[in-house]
Order: C-alpha cells, then structure tokens, then sequence
C-alpha cells in the first residue's frame, strides 16, 4: 500500500510497481507475487470505529439506530481500541457513531489517533460544530458531512430539515481548515436530484461528494422499501456520475454497494484501474462497534466478538466476507465484473433475500438472471 499526498489517497501496487518507485520489500516478499487479487490483506487498511451510539437528531432511516441515550465508550476504552488497531496495521481510522462531534473529549481521541500512525476521519451531521469545536478538531485529516441536499431533499431522507445546519457546519470547519466532503444517501427523490446535488457541493466548496447507497440497517429497516431508488432510477446512475464528475471541482465517489449499478455502463478493467471496488469487508475493511464488538462493515449491526489481536485473521464474520467473495454463488460467479464487484451488497442481500450469502437481488445481473432471491418483488 503507497500513500500519496497530492491527491490523498492509499493505492495498491504490485511489486513490479512498488520497484519502479524505489520500495524493496526485501525479506517481506516471499514467494511468488499475488497481484492485487489477494482475498485478504495482511491488515486493514481502514478502520470504521464507532466512537458512541448517542445521537438526538432521530433521523429517519438511521443505519445505527442511534438514539440519545445510546452507548458510549469511555476515552481509556477508545485509546486501548486505537492501540490495536494501530498493532494490526491500519493506515486510518474513520470516526462516527452516533454523532461523535458531540463527545466533549473528541479532540483527545484524535490526538491518541494521531500518536499511534492512525490518520483519522470523521463522518457528522453537523450538530454541535462550532468555530471553537472545529478549531479543536483541525488534526482531522478530513470531515464528511451528511447532507443530502436542499431542505427539501434533506427532509426527504433524514424526516427533519438540517441542510441548513449541516451546510452551516461546512462552512465553519472549512474556516478553520479542514478540507470538508459531503455525504449523500441515495434514495428515489435524492437520486432524481442529483443535479441539484451537484449544484450544491459545487457552491459549498466540498472537496468530494460521496454517493451512498440506503442500506436495511437499524431503523433504515422500516424504511428502506418506501425510501430506496427504483431499479429505473438506479439505472441512470452511470449518467449522473458523467455529469457530476464533469464539474470536476470536487471529486466523486460511490460507496462499495453500489458497484453492482456501475459495471454494466464502465469499462470494467478502467473500474479497477482506478480503485472503484465492490465490497472491502473483511479484505481491507472492518469495524469496531461503539460497545468494542468487530464487525465486516458498519452496516452488519450486532456483533458479539470483542476487539483483540486476533481479530483481523480470526474473526469468524470476517471470514465469512471473504469467502463469499472469493467463491459466490452464479450470477456472480461467471460476471465479468465479479472480481471489482465482489457479490454486490450483503447488507441487502440478508434483508431481501433472508440470507447475507446470496447474490444481491438489486444488481441489474442478479435481477436479470431471475434469482427469486426478492421478498419484496422490487420494481
């Protein structure tokens, strides 16, 4: 793994590459070279670490079920969990919750973050975020902000208008340098506005736009048939990414669930190229819950495993991840984009189908192929 500042980023490189920029491995490099197909890295590259459940904002769909009087780990707890996270060789940690802007000693976690080679992220709806509290939080490698849309927009996802708080927040941690992205859950109404989206984060100075897909967790469960997008509307996908990548002042990027919508429309090999991969969980992703539990994805919900050295390579959820991905049931097993796409979602999968280890019965393949996996009949 290479880290780049200008642009940002962790890139995988092979060995041939990793001589052609003067890195050896030496003694490291054992064996034949595997590419980078590998079904599991040697650690996790990120790290999703809940830093508390209590949130207030209710929101409507909330993957975490987070509520004001949720769980909420101490600081000695949070710096213990960055120390092993840092021996198990993670490169950055990405903050959340719940809402973790308002933890008072937010700005100590960071600080430990920092103290152990962690490079840390935060995800926040805004709340809480003033000119004092951004200026404290200015070691933050970057701050997401959940926001999606126009007030109408917003309300439409989350059943409360925040845009203005949340576009507010932008505007403060901006002032205090921290580069800002945003955060944008994909539904029916968000994704038929996309264009004014894109307006938007073109007007607030982000410096990414990630697009995310609804996902059945927490309350989102009671939601998710009534918010997601239409197979039709998931369709125009493609068409948007163009448009929105063509106003090329903040980067665009989709999460690992809604690959399955892109493969069909982009060259697949170009895909890989450039990083834009299916599923991370349990490869080079995992997360740890805000009661310390380990999880493939912050979407899993419960998990009964605690956090420890051998959390990375043992942990039974992890390797049902990567097992499913490295051998998937068809359509996935004979799709051209299964090596990028890595069985679509299993967030979805276990929500519509009963079963997390099933072809994800939204992907235009799945569904085209008549897998019968989807209770709910999705039109």
């Amino acid at each position: 793994m290479v880290a780049t500042e200008d642009p940002p980023a962790l890139i995988a490189v092979d060995r041939p590459m990793a001589r052609r920029i003067g890195i050896e491995g030496g003694s490291l490099w054992i064996g034949d070279d595997p590419g980078l197909s590998l079904p599991v890295l040697e650690g996790p590259t990120e790290v999703h670490l809940a830093v508390t459940d209590r949130c207030p904002a209710g929101c409507t769909a909330c993957y975490a079920d987070a509520t004001p009087q949720g769980h909420e780990p101490t600081l000695d707890e949070l710096r213990s969990r960055l120390d092993r996270l840092a021996e198990a060789g993670a490169f950055s940690v990405a903050l959340g919750g719940g809402e973790g802007s308002l933890r008072a000693d937010l700005p100590e976690v960071i600080a430990h973050a920092r103290s152990v080679g962690l490079v840390p992220t935060l995800t926040t709806s805004g709340l809480g975020i003033t000119p004092a509290r951004a200026a404290a939080l200015s070691d933050m490698a970057q701050i997401n902000v959940s926001w999606d849309g126009p007030a109408e927009l917003y309300a439409s996802v989350r059943g409360y208008d925040g845009a203005r708080g949340a576009e507010r927040a932008v505007r403060v941690l901006q002032d205090a340098g921290i580069p800002v992205g945003l955060n944008t859950v994909l539904t029916e109404r968000t994704l038929a506005g996309l264009d004014a989206i894109g307006e938007g984060a073109e007007r607030l100075g982000a410096v990414e736009l990630q697009l995310l897909r609804l996902k059945p967790s927490g309350r989102g469960k009671l939601h998710y048939l009534a918010l997601r997008p239409s197979p039709a509307k998931l369709a125009e996908l493609p068409e948007h990414l163009e448009r929105l990548s063509a106003r090329g002042s903040f980067a665009v990027r989709v999460d690992c669930a809604l690959v399955p919508f892109l493969a069909g429309s982009f060259d697949v090999a170009r895909l890989q190229q450039f990083g834009v991969n299916g599923c991370e969980a349990g490869r080079s992703l995992m997360t740890v819950g805000a009661a310390g539990a380990v999880g493939p994805c912050s979407f899993w919900g419960s998990a009964d495993v605690a956090l420890d050295e051998r959390s990375w390579a043992e942990d039974p959820t992890l390797e049902a991840f990567r097992a499913y991905a490295q051998d998937p049931p068809e359509p996935c097993a004979s799709c051209p984009a299964g090596a990028v796409c890595r069985g679509g979602c299993r967030i979805v999968s276990r929500h519509l189908a009963g079963d997390a280890f099933v072809p994800d019965p939204e992907c235009p393949r799945v569904r085209a192929h008549g897998s019968g996996n989807d209770r709910s009949e999705a039109t």
